[in-house]
């Protein structure tokens, strides 16, 4: 193989974006095994080392997301007289994370039965019965 893997998917997620030569190795193994993928040329380990580095990549993004958030929340607002305050609903758990993973599981779901679709278009079935007889007496 071109790369080493890491040792566990463990490693992948204890690193923070930009860390230095170890996570450049990690992006060129995750690029790498994209590749791998979409080639079709991809093993069982391999599959789950993959999964290993896409979850390690959502929870560091997450993790940078709550960061943010809690850095947002501690800058005192300015020094105006307070305005009527309106009443606001509690914001979602994890807002349009989830969104973005549910339309990535429906875009899968819609690929694989376009896929599905596409294949069964193309094999050529049999002749039904009604033409058969058309054919014959013309």
């Amino acid at each position: 193989m071109a790369a080493t893997p890491p040792d566990s998917p463990d490693d992948t997620m204890s690193a923070t974006p930009g860390a230095g030569p170890a996570d450049a190795q990690r992006q060129a193994r995750y690029s790498y095994l994209v590749g791998r993928l979409r080639s079709r040329q991809i093993t069982m380990e391999e599959a789950t080392e993959l999964f290993g580095v896409q979850q390690g990549m959502l929870r560091a993004s997450e993790t940078a997301r709550r960061a943010l958030m809690a850095a947002s929340r501690a800058v005192p607002p300015p020094s105006r007289p307070p305005l009527r305050e309106l009443p606001t609903a509690a914001p979602a758990a994890s807002g349009s994370d989830d969104f973005l993973l549910l339309g990535l599981l429906t875009m899968g779901a819609g690929a694989g039965l376009l896929a599905a679709m596409a294949r069964r278009l193309a094999e050529p079935g049999p002749v039904p019965r009604g033409e058969r007889t058309s054919r014959s007496s013309s």
